[in-house]
């Protein structure tokens, strides 16, 4: 038998399980309405969570930017792919987060994949919070490090971990927001518990930078760390609208980066007129509390509204998860919202524990009051 007829049996078991991924494909956008499928849908998908997505001030840079450069960077950074752009965008983050420099990465799987391997390896360790995301858990097993995944927000097991490790280097790695659940990491205590045991501490901000802190500076600034052990990885296709990643920290350390992270040296540099983009979207980032307040408003609706609160993981973000259960239970809810013309994704596992299928909420600036209270009354009807 061929080997690729074996796929067939795989197919059969996913869709058994309601496991299968589907991919719906946009039409249109304008803001958080869309033409999805061919049927018109707001989106309670994406991780814009402030609407800059598609700002004029952000789709003018990319304009200026590809006129200024063209479209792409031709090389490596390392080769002749490092342009003005890069460098400025660089210095923006930095200063934005409150960090010496930084250093720009395609996308933020690349950063999580490559940084733990410059770090550490054989004969060290990594502790890792049990919710981080898939790309710091794929970095951390790439970095050939021994793993030790604590239970979620479990300081005192860290503790435990760190006390029995005789690593010769030691990484705590954790998310700051985690993805699928939207509550907020201890990152203080982290942060003492890595001085305490001299060991890095690497946070991925991906869905707090531009969201929390003053003038959404992200965690560093929000839980005042500063410090040579901390790396921040923030990505910029989330709550800035464009595309990319980053790690910042002091410069030794991410000159250090910058020699020996494989997913940096090995790659085509990112265009440069999304490194433009990226420097107009951190001014859009600073004047955007008026923003940051309106979703605060709907996080605080939706929250208020919805009949059964309890299936409601604790979240002050804009990720709110409403746990369903079942897998087919997840998809049927999701279906039935879509129908309506509310698109919601229903989240099962690996992605999240087997048993807490849920519906992950993505509120964003682009949301109008009136857009969750249609949410919360379709949700509320279709909830046994």
């Amino acid at each position: 038998m061929p080997v690729w007829d074996a796929l067939d049996a795989e197919f059969t078991s996913l869709d058994a399980a309601g496991l299968r991924r589907r991919r719906r494909t946009i039409g249109e956008r304008h803001g958080v309405n869309m033409v999805v499928d061919g049927h018109s849908a707001i989106n309670f998908c994406a991780n814009d969570y402030l609407g800059l997505a598609d700002h004029p001030t952000l789709v003018e840079a990319a304009i200026a930017g590809a006129r200024r450069w063209g479209v792409g960077s031709g090389a490596s950074h390392l080769v002749s792919g490092h342009f003005g752009a890069h460098h400025e965008a660089e210095a923006r983050l930095a200063a934005y987060v409150g960090a010496e420099t930084a250093l720009l990465f395609s996308t933020g799987y690349m950063v999580n994949a490559g940084v733990m391997a410059a770090l550490v390896g054989r004969g060290d360790a990594v502790f890792a919070d049990r919710l981080n995301h898939a790309s710091l858990v794929d970095g951390a097993l790439l970095s050939r490090a021994e793993l030790h995944r604590y239970p979620h927000g479990d300081v005192d097991a860290l503790d435990r971990h760190l006390r029995e490790s005789n690593a010769r280097r030691k990484l705590i790695v954790t998310d700051s927001v985690f993805s699928m659940d939207g509550d907020i990491a201890p990152l203080g205590a982290l942060f003492d518990l890595a001085e305490r045991h001299d060991a890095w501490l690497m946070i991925d901000d991906a869905h707090g930078l531009g969201v929390i802190g003053p003038q959404g500076r992200g965690a560093l600034r929000a839980f005042g760390l500063a410090s040579p052990r901390v790396l921040y990885v923030g990505t910029l296709g989330k709550a800035a609208g464009v595309s990319g990643a980053f790690v910042a920290g002091a410069a030794p350390v991410v000159e250090w980066l910058l020699q020996k992270t494989r997913t940096y040296i090995f790659t085509t540099g990112m265009p440069p007129l999304l490194a433009d983009t990226i420097s107009a979207a951190v001014g859009l980032l600073e004047a955007a509390d008026e923003r940051r307040m309106h979703v605060a408003e709907l996080i605080s609706q939706l929250r208020r509204g919805l009949r059964q609160p309890e299936r409601l993981i604790p979240s002050t973000t804009p990720i709110q998860a409403y746990v369903v259960g079942e897998n087919q239970a997840a998809l049927d809810l999701a279906g039935a919202l879509f129908a309506e013309g509310l698109w919601v994704p229903a989240i099962r596992p690996p992605t999240v524990p087997q048993g807490t299928a849920r519906l992950r909420i993505s509120l964003s600036a682009a949301h109008t009051a009136s857009q969750v209270a249609t949410l919360v009354d379709a949700i509320n009807r279709h909830t046994p």
